[in-house]
C-alpha cells in the first residue's frame, strides 16, 4: 500500500479479487469500488507479524464524515473482524467464524468476509461451506452491482470494502 498507493496491492488481494471474480482493473476502478479502510494508517506489526489492529479512532471519526460523499452504494463487503466487529452489534462477542455462518442475517446491509491474508489458508480448509455457500452468493451479487450492463449512467455505483 505504502509504495503503490493501493489498498490489496498484494498476495491477499489477489485472493479476495478471485473471491469476487474480479480483474484488478475492476477492483481498482474507482467509479466502480470503493475501498475504505478502518484505519486510515498502517498500524504497525505484532510481536507474531501480523498487522497491529487498527487505531480505535479512526473508525468513529472518519467513516461518518466519508459516507456521504457515495451516496449509492449497492453492497457493503465487511472484510475482516475489525470490520465486522464495528458494523455488525454485537458480533464481538462471536468469533469470527460464527459472524461468517451468520452471513445472511447481515444481507442486504452487509456481507460479512473474513479478511484473505495467508492467516486465512488453514480457516478456509476448516470451513469448506465458505467457497461452496458464501462464494458463490457473493459473486452472484458482485457481478450485478458492478457490471456496467446493470448501472445506469447516472446513479453509477459501488460496492463499499470496508477493512
Amino acid at each position: 500500500m505504502h509504495d503503490t498507493g493501493l489498498s490489496f496491492n498484494d498476495r491477499s488481494g489477489d485472493r479476495l479479487r478471485e473471491w469476487l471474480a474480479v480483474d484488478r482493473d475492476t477492483f481498482y476502478d474507482e467509479s466502480r469500488v470503493g475501498i475504505v479502510p478502518m484505519g486510515f494508517c498502517y498500524p504497525g506489526r505484532d510481536l507474531k507479524g501480523g498487522d497491529l489492529p487498527p487505531r480505535p479512532e479512526c473508525a468513529p471519526y472518519w467513516h461518518a464524515r466519508l459516507r456521504p460523499h457515495f451516496p449509492a452504494i449497492e453492497l457493503t463487503l465487511l472484510v475482516g473482524s475489525y470490520a465486522i466487529d464495528y458494523y455488525v452489534p454485537g458480533s464481538g462477542r462471536r468469533s469470527m467464524t460464527a459472524s461468517i455462518e451468520r452471513w445472511r442475517d447481515f444481507l442486504p446491509e452487509y456481507f460479512v468476509l473474513p479478511h484473505p491474508s495467508w492467516r486465512t489458508t488453514r480457516w478456509l480448509r476448516d470451513n469448506p461451506w465458505f467457497e461452496d455457500e458464501v462464494l458463490p452468493e457473493l459473486r452472484a451479487q458482485v457481478r450485478q452491482t458492478i457490471d456496467p450492463r446493470t448501472i445506469s449512467q447516472t446513479t453509477r455505483s459501488a460496492p463499499c470494502l470496508r477493512r
